[in-house]
This record gives structure tokens, sequence and C-alpha cells, in this order.
């Protein structure tokens, strides 16, 4: 019996790094600037301060304007506003107007679908892998956008900082932050 168990061991094909998916974090982040504006903010605003494109920007806030979490106009003044109170919206809610893009990024060994072994081992871990992403989404569906934002609001009153000290200190790392991440940032764009 076969499982090309020794071309494995030989192999040094093994991806050492997994290709991680920001999408819920970048969209979380733009969403409590956006609770923090008076009016509308442009796609060029939360791509900066998602680091990412304008472009991939306008293609997140579509899933979430399909589910009607936001609202956008267009024209001079235009732009992204939220369209339902932050405690109405859970973090699995923007996670489900994102596609449901999967949570956990392991997977099972395919190369010998005929191998005991192999089934053995991919029935296991699938059950196990189905359990953790049950339990992940219902925490997710127990935390809202108010809650982060009270988190927001603790952490900037602890620190010391201001609405606009957070909005300059963020504006002035945005430099560094697109030099140190400009690699992951081109791998988030493109899978978009």
């Amino acid at each position: 019996m076969d499982c090309g168990f020794a071309r494995m061991l030989t192999s040094r094909n093994f991806e050492c790094c997994m290709k991680r998916d920001s999408r819920l974090s970048n969209v979380l982040h733009a969403l409590l600037h956006m609770a923090e504006m008076d009016g509308p903010a442009t796609s060029e605003s939360l791509a900066q301060a998602m680091q990412t494109n304008p472009v991939v920007v306008r293609r997140l806030m579509a899933g979430l304007r399909y589910a009607g979490f936001v609202a956008s106009a267009k024209g001079h003044g235009g732009g992204w506003v939220l369209s339902c109170p932050l405690a109405d919206i859970t973090l699995r809610d923007i996670h489900e107007a994102l596609g449901a893009p999967t949570l956990l990024a392991v997977g099972n060994r395919v190369e010998s679908p005929g191998c005991i072994v192999e089934q053995a081992v991919n029935r296991a871990l699938s059950d196990a892998y189905q359990a953790a992403e049950e339990v992940l989404l219902a925490r997710l569906g127990e935390v809202t956008l108010a809650q982060l934002s009270a988190e927001f609001h603790q952490r900037m009153v602890a620190g010391g900082h201001s609405h606009k000290a957070i909005a300059h200190d963020h504006d002035h790392n945005q430099d560094d932050a697109n030099n140190d991440h400009s690699s992951q940032k081109d791998s988030d764009d493109s899978s978009v």
C-alpha cells in the first residue's frame, strides 16, 4: 500500500506559510473608523485606514451594502455610511456578508484518497476542524460592533488619546506599516 509517504518525507514542497485572509479584520477596522466619523467615509480614506487599494474597499463594502450594514452615496461629499446601529451587527454578520470565508487555514492531505490511513486521518481532522469552526462562529455571533467600539473607547481613554490623536497616529504610522506589510497587502489584494 503506497500512500506516497516516502515522497512526502523527501519532498521540499511543504508550504511553510499559509496565506492569511485578513478581510474580516480589515473590514471591522474600517467600520469602527466609520462609526467615529461625522459624515460619509470615502473609499480612499477607508483604503488608507485598511492599508489597501480603494478598489478592494469598494468590493468589500458592496457585500456589506447588500447585507444592509452600510449605504453609499455617489458624488461630491458622498461615500460610505453605517446604515444600522453597531449593537445590531455581530462579527459573524460581517463574516457572512464577506462571503463566509474559511476560518481555519488548515486542511487535509489529499494526495492518496485510496489510502486507508489518509482516510482515517482526514475523517478525524475534518471532525475536529468542523467542531472548532462551529465554536468560532458561535463566538463571532456573540460579539457586536458596539462591544468593539466600547473596547476601542476604553483603550483610547486609558492611553490618554483623543479621537484626533488616534487618526493622526494612524496616518503617521501608515508609511511604516506599508513598508513592513507591503508583501502581505499585495497578497490580500489579490485574493479579493
